[in-house]
């Protein structure tokens, strides 16, 4: 069995990546967009995963699928507004969304992806 597992710590990797799928862990804004707006800090996420795609050989054209989970359901509009800007169009994944807390108070987005990936 095959597995490969990024940026390992005692709680989790920050991806894992099996049979060509990467699996990523939940990206929350960067401490400098906390206190900004749902669409400052969609943004920072969605640069968050961004970089982890880079780092692993995949790219947001490779998504299969994307959980979004958001604090407040009136942030949905401008959430998607910043989402469906970054999602290459003909690239969409299956994808889900949750109205729930967040880990830390100031958070109001989290986003977990799959990708594809090549495994070599």
């Amino acid at each position: 069995m095959n597995i490969k597992r990024h940026d390992t710590g005692a709680r989790m990797s920050r991806a894992v990546i099996h049979n060509g799928a990467a699996y990523l862990c939940g990206q929350v804004a960067s401490p400098e967009a906390r206190g900004g707006d749902v669409t400052e800090q969609t943004k920072s996420t969605l640069a968050q995963i961004d970089a982890l795609l880079e780092e692993i050989g995949s790219s947001r054209e490779r998504l299969l699928t994307a959980t979004l989970y958001i604090k407040h359901a009136e942030d949905f509009a401008a959430m998607n507004a910043v989402w469906d800007a970054w999602v290459p169009e003909g690239h969409a994944p299956a994808r889900t969304c949750v109205l729930g807390p967040m880990p830390a108070e100031e958070l109001l987005v989290e986003i977990t992806v799959t990708a594809a990936v090549d495994q070599g």
